[in-house]
Order: C-alpha cells, then sequence, then structure tokens
C-alpha cells in the first residue's frame, strides 16, 4: 500500500509528558523528538535575555540551572479556562496561552518533519474524555482551545480522539480475542477510562473520564505537607482590627498548582506576601514564602515534592523533598503512609469512576478480565490498590504504559490516509 509524502502526525500532548508518531509501511514509528526519547516535557522557557522559546528538557534544565526566565508546565490544564486569554511578559513578548500552546504543538511539527523528512498538514491528536469533569461549558472551550492551538500551529486537517480510546486500539492482537478489558489512564492531569472488547476489529464500549491526574497528587502533597512550612496554617494578626486570623489559603493553594505557579511571579503577590510577613506571629515561614515569590522559586519547589513523591512510592517508603534552593535549606519529609492518607479521596474518586464506566458499558465490574494501565501516574501503588478493590482479579498488563496512546494514534491515524 502506498503513502503520500504528506501523512497525518500522531501526537499525545499530555500535561507532563507529549509523544508523536507516524505509521511507515505499515509500522508506528516513534518519533524521537529529544535525542534517544520517545517522549518530550510538555514544558516551557522563555529566557529574558533572548526572544526563542525553549521546551521539553532544555526548558527543565534552564529552571534547575537557575537561568533568568519564566518556565512553565502543564499548559494542558489551562484549556478551557479564563486563563488562556491572558497576556504576560514571557522572555521579551507579551503572550498569552494560545501563543504559548501553539509554538510547544508547532515546535513538535517541526521536530516531526526534521526526524521524518514527511510534512505534516494533518494532526490525530489524543484528547481527554472530559477535559473538566463537570461543566459541559468548560469541556467544549477546551477542545475548541485546543482546535485553535492546532491550527496556529501550522495544521489544517485536525481530528481528535479520546486517549483511552486509542491506547484500546493500540492493544491489536495482543490479548485473545472476545476478552472484555478497562482501559485505566492515569495521565498529568486527567483519568479516562474505556471499556473495550478485543479481537479484529477491536470494540471500543464506552469511555469516561474524570479531572484527576498526577499534578493533583503532587498539588495535595505540596499543600497538606510542604506549604506550612511556607505560611499555611500559621497565624497572623488583622491589620484591620488586630484580631489574630489563620493566613489565607488561596495563595498556599496557588502556589501548589503546576499550571498557576507563573501568576505569582508579580509585584502583587510578592506584596502580599511581605503584608503577611509583617502581620505574622512567627516571621520564619512567612519569610521561605517572601522569598519563593521574590526568586521566582515556585518550580524549583513542586519539583522537589514531585520527587519525593516519585521516591516513596517506589519504596512505599520516606524520602525529603530538598528545598535546598532556599537562602535557608530545609527537608520535608515524605512519606508514604501519609501520603496515601492525603491522597485517600482521590482514590475514592477513581473507584467510583472505574465503577461508572463499567456501567456505562452495560457491564459488571466482574465482566472485566483485563486491564490495560496507561500513562505515567498510574504507576501510583494506590491505583493498583483501587483496581483490586473493584475488581475480581483481573489481569493488569502495563508494558506499554508510556507510548500506548501515541501507537493508537498512529494506528487510527494511517487508515485515514489509505488510498
Amino acid at each position: 500500500m502506498a503513502f503520500t509524502m504528506t501523512q497525518r502526525l500522531a501526537i499525545d500532548f499530555g500535561t507532563s509528558n507529549t509523544a508523536a508518531a507516524c505509521c511507515l509501511d505499515g509500522d508506528v514509528r516513534h518519533i524521537q523528538l529529544e535525542t534517544n526519547q520517545a517522549t518530550i516535557p510538555t514544558a516551557v522557557f522563555f529566557p529574558q535575555s533572548v526572544a526563542k522559546m525553549e521546551i521539553g528538557t532544555r526548558a527543565n534544565s534552564a529552571l534547575i540551572q537557575g537561568e533568568e526566565g519564566r518556565y512553565m508546565r502543564a499548559l494542558k490544564s489551562v484549556l478551557g479556562t479564563s486563563l488562556m486569554p491572558e497576556q504576560r511578559l514571557l522572555g521579551r513578548k507579551r503572550l498569552d496561552f494560545y501563543d504559548v500552546i501553539s509554538a510547544f504543538l508547532r515546535d513538535i511539527k517541526q521536530r516531526s518533519e526534521a526526524a521524518t523528512g514527511l510534512t505534516f498538514d494533518a494532526v490525530l491528536s489524543g484528547r481527554p474524555v472530559r477535559f473538566h469533569s463537570i461543566d459541559e461549558d468548560r469541556n467544549a472551550q477546551a477542545e475548541k482551545d485546543l482546535l485553535e492551538c492546532y491550527r496556529r500551529a501550522g495544521f489544517s486537517d485536525i481530528q481528535f480522539c479520546p486517549e483511552p480510546e486509542a491506547a484500546a486500539y493500540s492493544l491489536g492482537g495482543k490479548l485473545a480475542p472476545n476478552r472484555v478489558g478497562l482501559v485505566v489512564d492515569i495521565g498529568g492531569g486527567t483519568s479516562d477510562f474505556t471499556v473495550f472488547k478485543s479481537g479484529s476489529p477491536l470494540e471500543v464500549i464506552a469511555s469516561y473520564g474524570v479531572r484527576i491526574g498526577g499534578t493533583d497528587f503532587d498539588r495535595i502533597l505540596n499543600f497538606t505537607q510542604v506549604m506550612p512550612h511556607f505560611g499555611r496554617g500559621h497565624s497572623v494578626q488583622s491589620a484591620m482590627g488586630g484580631n489574630v486570623l489563620s493566613a489565607p489559603n488561596h495563595i498556599f493553594h496557588d502556589l501548589s498548582r503546576w499550571e498557576k505557579i507563573p501568576f505569582f511571579y508579580d509585584p502583587a503577590s510578592l506584596k502580599f506576601a511581605k503584608e503577611l510577613l509583617r502581620d505574622s506571629i512567627d516571621k520564619t515561614p512567612f519569610t521561605r514564602l517572601v522569598e519563593l515569590i521574590e526568586y521566582q522559586y515556585g518550580h524549583d519547589l513542586a519539583f522537589s515534592v514531585e520527587a519525593a513523591k516519585i521516591k516513596s512510592n517506589a519504596t512505599r517508603g520516606r524520602f525529603d523533598a530538598q528545598l535546598d534552593f532556599l537562602s535557608d535549606p530545609i527537608a520535608v519529609e515524605i512519606s508514604y503512609k501519609q501520603m496515601m492518607q492525603d491522597i485517600s479521596a482521590l482514590q475514592e474518586d477513581l473507584m467510583t469512576a472505574m465503577r461508572d464506566t463499567v456501567a456505562k458499558a452495560d457491564l459488571d465490574v466482574r465482566d472485566i478480565q483485563d486491564i490495560v494501565l496507561v500513562g505515567g501516574s498510574s504507576l501510583m501503588g494506590f491505583v493498583v490498590e483501587a483496581i483490586n478493590q473493584v475488581f475480581d482479579k483481573p489481569e493488569i498488563h502495563q508494558d506499554t504504559i508510556f507510548t500506548a496512546i501515541v501507537d493508537g494514534l498512529a494506528i487510527q491515524s494511517v487508515n485515514e490516509v489509505r488510498a
């Protein structure tokens, strides 16, 4: 079967990582967006001194090495929100999130074309089943936002496929026919589920999703275990009447969210932090808060929490979040036991979502024979614990945990370009 030189590119645009692939001569080809890497961090960095935006590992390195500029991550989480059109000074230009996301996707397009020698004017992109759990208007707006970003990135033919359905299509003949399975896709920003029946062709029966992901685990750990060291729960005197109150929680909530951290690097936020320091009873945590905002250490903090979370989950033990970027460094212990307590409500939500997905398929949880894990956050121990509580000893597959979505997108895209 011959292929045209203009093909459809498959892109798994994720909250934490992004992958691209295409089909050549019937085989899925993962595109190396970075050297010897099938995925690239969904992160951008705008240096203050030059106009060029950096992406991926280079963006992460610029932050870690303390280069002057503005770092952003979890771009996908902003889709469908009022933050999309807000302009900020990034590097040497005023840009909104349409500009930022489309620039990131344009870079993915250009790298893919350079790696393959092909032209990609058409794209099949993954998308969550639901960008937002409840609000239908925000769901619709998020898809419109993503469509606009791809258009600005240079794609003229843009199609979407729900991410867990793409993962199901990637299975091919890997499972015996006529088995009923469930894709459990726990990404950085959303959790998505698809019930399928294996065979040729594979049958997608039902899909469902909720806005829960790895960045939520980071957010909760940051807020509950780390932010007390920056003033959360500490007392301040009211400037109006001298009453002693707890410091307002909103600043600590937002500083714990990857996508909102950049919005605190402004004079108003620094002024607010200094007022809290002025009115505080215990000066130490609020001194750290002022330093966190003044020197733009919010992402350094988030990375430290994420690293401790990953290590604690891997060993089921205790690991410190090393906050050595502070002028007076501290270490905050993250224990697996405490982590499980902190995110127990999210585990219940995931269990409910899995049951709801099976119910949408008019099946019983006892009918599920296979569970296919997708997305880096599905490696969290409590995810498997949740699966074992809901289902009756299913066979769990996790051999393509990082590539199943982009593989399925590439397989689906090649069907559309065959003559």
